[in-house]
């Protein structure tokens, strides 16, 4: 059974931070891209980052310069590091993998991030 597992999620006042992560089982994790997608309420599920197989990243420009994403191997995790956080970052952040050269992928099941004062 392919899982995907977060953790990090919760209530932070604008320009916190914080570090979501997502462990990955019952895949081979290195022929998996990896990703972060969110969906605010009454909006549709966007891109905010992906990480390849081989570690090259892309990253949504609403969080440029602020969100981070990376990937250890070792462990089976990706990472989002979120700093600077806004009151519009507030969604559901979910954790994604596809297998390289595939139409195989997989969801987590979302974490909360609320930004308020």
């Amino acid at each position: 059974q392919v899982q995907l597992v977060e953790s990090g999620g919760g209530l932070v006042q604008p320009g916190g931070s914080l570090r979501l992560s997502c462990a990955a089982s019952g895949l081979t994790f290195t022929n998996y891209n990896m990703g972060w997608f969110r969906q605010a309420p009454g909006k549709g599920r966007g891109f905010v980052a992906t990480i390849s197989s081989s570690g090259t990243t892309v990253h949504a420009d609403s969080v440029k310069g602020r969100f981070t994403i990376s990937r250890d191997n070792a462990k089976n995790t990706v990472y989002l590091q979120m700093n600077s956080l806004k009151p519009e970052d507030t969604a559901v952040y979910y954790c994604h993998a596809i297998q390289s050269g595939s139409n195989v992928h997989y969801w987590g099941q979302g974490t909360q991030v609320t930004v308020s004062s």
